[in-house]
C-alpha cells in the first residue's frame, strides 16, 4: 500500500513538471512549494518503505540462511547416513570375506583330515595285511612244526609199536620155542 502512495506521489510530481510554463526558450515552473510539498511527502514515506524493504531483505536473508543451514544439515545427515551405510556395507563385506575365508579354511582342514584319515586307513590296512600275512606265515610255520613234531613222535611211537610188536613176536617165538622145547622135553621124558 505504501508502494502505491509513493508511486502516486511520484506521478503527481511528474505531472507538475509536465504542467510547467514555457516562455520562449525558457521553461518556467509552477510553484516550487507544491513540488517541495510532494517531495517532502515522498521523503516521509521513503524511510518507511526503505525500512519495510530492508526488513523484507533481512527476512529474505534469514530465510535463505535458514534454508542454507537446513540444506547443510540435510546434506550432512545424508553424508552421515551414506557413511554409515557404506561402513555397514564394508562391515558386511568384511564379515562375508571373513566367513568365506573361514569356510575355505574349514574346507581345507576337512580335506586335510580326509586325506590324513585316508592315509592312516591305508597305513592301517597295509599294517593289518602285513600282520595278517605274518600271522599266517607264523601259523603255517607253527602247524608245520607241530606236524613235523607229530610225524617225529608218530615215527617214534611207530618204532616203539614195531619194537613192541617185534618184542612180543620174539617173546611169542621164544615162548613157543620153550613150549615146544618143554613139550619135546616132556615127550622125550615120557618116552
Amino acid at each position: 500500500m505504501t508502494e502505491l502512495r509513493v508511486s502516486h506521489l511520484i506521478d503527481e510530481a511528474d505531472e507538475m513538471l509536465d504542467n510547467k510554463f514555457h516562455v520562449g526558450s525558457y521553461c518556467l515552473f509552477m510553484n516550487t512549494d507544491d513540488i517541495q510539498d510532494v517531495l517532502s511527502k515522498i521523503r516521509a514515506i521513503l524511510p518507511e518503505e526503505i525500512k519495510t524493504a530492508e526488513m523484507i531483505l533481512k527476512r529474505r536473508d534469514d530465510i535463505y540462511m535458514e534454508a542454507q543451514s537446513r540444506a547443510d544439515r540435510i546434506i550432512s545427515e545424508a553424508q552421515n547416513t551414506a557413511a554409515n551405510i557404506l561402513s555397514e556395507s564394508e562391515l558386511i563385506r568384511a564379515v562375508r570375506e571373513k566367513a568365506a575365508k573361514i569356510q575355505e579354511q574349514v574346507k581345507e582342514s576337512c580335506e586335510e583330515m580326509k586325506n590324513k584319515a585316508a592315509e592312516e586307513a591305508e597305513s592301517l590296512r597295509r599294517s593289518a595285511y602285513q600282520e595278517a600275512m605274518q600271522t599266517r606265515e607264523n601259523a603255517q610255520a607253527y602247524v608245520e612244526q607241530v606236524l613235523n613234531n607229530l610225524e617225529r613222535d608218530i615215527d617214534q611211537v611207530h618204532r616203539i609199536v614195531k619194537n613192541g610188536q617185534e618184542y612180543l613176536a620174539n617173546q611169542k617165538n621164544q615162548a613157543s620155542i620153550r613150549f615146544n622145547a618143554d613139550k619135546d622135553n616132556k615127550t622125550y621124558a615120557e618116552q
